[in-house]
């Protein structure tokens, strides 16, 4: 059977019309994929590519001229490129086969490296649907299972008929969230169809849901675009030569508008404000963009014990999450967002799958943009019913820090590097750039003094929370029964000063409390600790 490949494709099924031992016997055989998923693949490696555009960065910078002097020496290149990549998503393609049976999936791929994974429902955390644009007018798209574990035991079925994939979906997420029945003497098949009919009778709910206005402010609040600014650097003298004879051509001089003989001192100030506000805007421009691309049609849902978050511009996405397996919410304002009174909420899951940094995981994250505090705070209660965030944050809840945080920063690490240096400058006579190191120090102990006053924790019978922040303001919020480990961290110092530093570990990741009194420490984690124990409910 393993080396058996039927020849009709799982998304040519017709399942309405096959008995349920027919439908049994044709998911048990290998399936091979329809042949829209050569471009699925080529898109694939392409964006691998350009993932890693970065590594290549140098080579681009170091030849750039000579490819501007003679442009047709790359053709020869691009056109070997285009064929190996076409090769290859063929290959990828021809080798590719997955098969059901009643309870796990298996795919076998790789070119040159074989790989089969053989992954059990009962271990799937996430399931995805995503579209992309190239198959919406045959109706494809891919199933992206995401489990618990390693991110590298995750599966994906692509190019496959999207009321396929959304009939797998409900299937996989019946059979966990069922996982405790009998299910022996039922077919894989019929489960799912009967399943299927349950859901549909329940009515899916919408929580939220993101105007276009809201994702442009999104897009002006998010950082994404100092990324791109970095990735530029090394064409830079060859970008402000280009904008130069542009300008020139429009009859605009730069030597001319910037020169103190010609304009007074105010007349440059405000030329170079306006220059540098149009180009703040044409920045700004491209993050809006981004956002609006990956947050495009956005609403969260919740049918049941499921949230369901649908996106996307050009690629659709749809994640959906059980409630179970939600680890932790966080609330997340960058300095803009505190300005404009605006939230990002994050519900949080496994750590394996956020930590793939690729564009697929980034888009399966459930994250709500730019919503305003109330709506940000009904959406924490649906999730943690009882939760007591906003008192917190409104009454200023929250135990503080120690204060020798400042001090060990500061005094210990700060200062010894500013006496050094402005000593340094000083000796040879440097005093404008002894004066600039100074500012720097006032600025940085400024930042240490900040940073303390965000650090925070709180506990109820409940939840945990805890603020961290610098200009911004994140708050975080985990039932403590959530927990898988906990740290206690003190060294000489802290020891003497009866400090210590907590550590909460969860499967979406860890959050560290430096400097806490040492009672206190000891009290957060003997009743985190007895509570994980006493409740006996599962993490998952």
């Amino acid at each position: 059977m393993d080396n058996q490949t039927t020849s009709v494709a799982t998304d040519n099924i017709d399942t309405d019309s096959l008995s349920n031992a027919d439908k049994s016997q044709t998911l048990d055989d290998w399936q091979v994929l329809s042949p829209v998923a050569i471009l699925y693949f080529a898109v694939s490696v392409f964006k691998h590519l350009l993932g890693n555009f970065i590594y290549l960065i140098p080579a681009f910078a170091f030849s750039y001229k000579s490819v501007l002097e003679h442009p047709y020496i790359w053709l020869p290149a691009i056109l070997v490129a285009f064929g190996l990549l076409s090769l290859f998503a063929f290959l990828s393609f021809k080798v590719y086969r997955y098969r059901l049976t009643e309870d796990n999936i298996e795919i076998r791929s790789g070119i040159f490296s074989k790989k089969h994974l053989n992954l059990p429902f009962s271990r799937v955390q996430n399931v995805k649907i995503e579209q992309p644009i190239y198959y919406r007018l045959t109706g494809h798209a891919c199933l992206q299972l995401d489990t618990a574990g390693s991110s590298k035991n995750e599966a994906k079925l692509v190019a496959i008929k999207l009321d396929f994939a959304q009939q797998l979906k409900t299937r996989i997420q019946n059979h966990v969230h069922d996982i405790s029945l009998d299910t022996e003497n039922l077919s894989a098949d019929t489960t799912g169809i009967e399943n299927d009919s349950v859901d549909s009778q329940k009515q899916e709910v919408e929580l939220n849901q993101r105007k276009l206005s809201d994702l442009v402010i999104h897009g002006i609040t998010s950082n994404r675009i100092w990324i791109f600014l970095g990735g530029l650097a090394p064409f830079y003298d060859n970008i402000f030569e280009s904008m130069g004879e542009w300008l020139t051509t429009l009859g605009i001089d730069l030597s001319d508008l910037f020169s103190l003989q010609t304009h007074s001192l105010l007349e440059v100030g405000l030329a170079a404000l306006s220059l540098t506000m149009l180009i703040m805007f044409v920045l700004v421009s491209f993050s809006v963009i981004g956002a609006i691309i990956s947050f495009y049609g956005y609403t969260l849902s919740k049918l049941d014990d499921k949230y369901i978050r649908r996106s996307g511009l050009f690629t659709k996405h749809e994640v959906s999450m059980r409630l179970s397996r939600l680890q932790m919410v966080v609330q997340k304002q960058d300095w803009l967002d505190v300005l404009l009174k605006r939230i990002n909420l994050k519900f949080e899951q496994s750590s394996s799958f956020a930590s793939n940094l690729n564009t697929s995981a980034a888009s399966s994250k459930i994250i709500v943009p730019s919503i305003k505090p109330h709506e940000c705070q009904a959406l924490i209660n649906d999730a943690y019913p009882g939760n007591i965030l906003n008192t917190l944050v409104s009454d200023d809840g929250f135990e503080a820090i120690s204060k020798r945080f400042i001090w060990r920063n500061i005094v210990y690490v700060l200062m010894p590097l500013w006496l050094i240096s402005a000593g340094f400058t000083l000796m040879n006579d440097k005093l404008m750039i002894a004066a600039l190191i100074s500012g720097l120090f006032v600025v940085l102990s400024g930042l240490v003094v900040l940073r303390w006053k965000r650090w925070g924790i709180a506990k109820d019978e409940n939840f945990v929370y805890l603020r961290k922040g610098l200009i911004g303001v994140d708050y975080y919020c985990f039932p403590t029964y959530k927990l898988q480990q906990t740290q206690f961290q003190q060294n000489f110092l802290m020891k003497k000063r009866q400090l210590a530093t907590v550590k909460f570990i969860l499967a979406s990741g860890s959050l560290k409390v430096p400097m806490l009194p040492e009672k206190l420490a000891y009290k957060l984690i003997d009743e985190g600790l007895y509570q994980v124990e006493s409740t006996q409910k599962s993490w998952m």
